[in-house]
């Protein structure tokens, strides 16, 4: 294929993820400008992650065939480094903004920056492998990196608005990104192992389920839904 059609195949995904989910924001959206800077704090993570990823690898050896090594390798060095650098630009940056005024933006920031690191990712994958290798990145790594976000996002959305337990729900938002993604990364990573890459599958799978639940969560806990609701995520008592 020629360049265009790759670059083509390598954005569409992220792309249309991104539109998924700005349509997914029914009762106030986000202006489209800070959602494409979302996107490029995404795409920068991926530098973030390049200059940790450096000097982990050196300190940390890990053998392909050897499925220990390769669960330190699938959830460390891999989904906790790549998770912590989006978490940084969503937590620290798009966090404060003004325009993050309900908990559904959690799940809108979060899911930008991870597609603008997918993306990127993309096109270094779909140039190095080439078309088949974009096609199946369809189904699979890019939409997974959206369900990581949806549930960084969910939880982040909560600690915005639950003042008290804002720093637990933080951790507990990078955590359990990083656990599904060093989930579904290790069961690709020791592949080897005869029927395993189906559980990966499963895992994305299992992801989507969640999404999806922790999408209508946030859309129905909306302040622009519930004049009562207040900014710090409570119901008023009488």
């Amino acid at each position: 294929m020629d360049f265009i059609s790759l670059l083509a195949l390598a954005l569409a995904p992220g792309v249309a993820i991104g539109i998924y989910i700005y349509l997914k924001d029914k009762h106030e959206r986000e202006p489209l400008l800070l959602l494409f800077i979302s996107f490029l704090y995404g795409a920068l993570s991926v530098v973030v992650t390049w200059m940790i990823s450096i000097p982990v690898n050196i300190l940390i050896m890990t053998k392909p065939d050897d499925v220990v090594h390769q669960f330190v390798n699938a959830f460390f060095k891999v989904a906790l480094i790549e998770e912590f650098s989006k978490f940084i630009f969503v937590r620290f940056v798009l966090f404060y903004n003004r325009n993050f005024n309900e908990p559904f933006d959690g799940i809108v920031y979060a899911v930008l920056v991870s597609m603008g690191f997918a993306t990127l990712e993309n096109v270094a994958y779909v140039f190095q492998s080439g078309f088949i290798t974009g096609i199946l990145r369809i189904f699979t790594a890019v939409p997974a990196h959206a369900t990581f976000g949806v549930m960084m996002g969910f939880f982040l959305g909560k600690a915005k608005f639950t003042h008290r337990q804002n720093l637990m729900l933080s951790v507990l938002a990078l955590m359990v990104a990083t656990f599904f993604h060093g989930l579904y990364d290790y069961f690709w990573f020791i592949a080897y192992v005869p029927g395993i890459w189906i559980c990966a599958l499963v895992a994305l799978a299992i992801g989507f389920v969640l999404s999806r639940k922790a999408i209508r969560l946030h859309q129905q806990a909306s302040p622009f839904i519930h004049p009562d609701f207040e900014q710090n995520g409570e119901q008023h008592s009488e």
